[in-house]
C-alpha cells in the first residue's frame, strides 16, 4: 500500500521557516518526481515545487512566488522529499500536500507554464494527507 505522510508544519511568526517532510512508503522515490501543492483557505490547490524523480534528473522547479524561499530535496536513503521555507509570509498560510508520480517529468512540460504543467505531472499520482502551515503576522 503507497503512503505519503507529510509532517513538519506548524505555527510561524512571519520571517521564519519551517521544513516540511514527505515521507514515503510502498513506492520508491528514486523512480518518481515529487511534488509539493497547497491550499489557502477559499482557494483551490496549486502546485508550487518538484523535484524530478533521480532516474530521470533530479531538476527542481519552482512556482515564481515560492522561488528563492523555498527549496525542495530528496533524501534518497529516508526515501523522503523535503520543502525548506524560509522568509514565510502570512500569504504562505495553507495545508501542504505532498504528491509523487512515476511517469517521466522532463523540463520541456514546463515551457507552458508552471501551473498547468504541475496539474498535468500528478493528476495521477499519489497524495497524502496534507499539514496545516499557518504564519502570524
Amino acid at each position: 500500500q503507497v503512503q505519503l505522510v507529510e509532517s513538519g508544519g506548524g505555527l510561524v511568526q512571519s520571517g521564519g521557516s519551517l521544513r516540511l517532510s514527505c515521507a514515503a512508503s510502498g513506492i520508491n522515490l528514486d523512480y518518481f518526481h515529487t511534488g509539493w501543492f497547497r491550499q489557502a483557505p477559499g482557494k483551490q490547490r496549486k502546485g508550487i515545487s518538484c523535484i524530478s524523480s533521480r532516474v530521470t534528473d533530479s531538476n527542481e522547479y519552482y512556482e515564481d512566488s515560492v522561488k528563492g524561499r523555498f527549496t525542495i530535496s530528496r533524501d534518497n536513503a529516508q526515501n523522503t522529499v523535503y520543502l525548506q521555507m524560509s522568509n514565510l509570509d502570512p500569504e504562505d498560510t495553507a495545508i501542504y500536500y505532498c504528491a509523487a508520480d512515476i511517469a517521466p517529468l522532463r523540463r520541456s512540460a514546463f515551457t507552458a507554464g508552471f501551473m498547468g504543467a504541475m496539474t498535468r505531472a500528478f493528476i495521477a499520482g499519489h497524495w497524502g494527507q496534507g499539514t496545516q502551515v499557518t504564519v502570524s503576522s
